[in-house]
């Protein structure tokens, strides 16, 4: 069992970081409901090797 001075420093911490993460705005896209998923095809584990995407704002 940890000391009480420990589980008291824990839980201001993670009081802190909620407020913290409440503070933050909250960006919503407007993207279409219906929209179908794309499905990604099939391909071997030896085939996949990763890659980048730029996106360019």
């Amino acid at each position: 069992m940890l000391p009480p001075f420990i589980i008291e420093q824990i839980r201001r911490r993670e009081e802190q970081q909620r407020r913290t993460r409440m503070d933050q705005p909250v960006l919503e896209l407007p993207l279409p409901s219906n929209a179908p998923i794309p499905s990604r095809p099939a391909q071997d584990d030896e085939d996949d090797k990763g890659g980048v995407v730029i996106v360019d704002l």
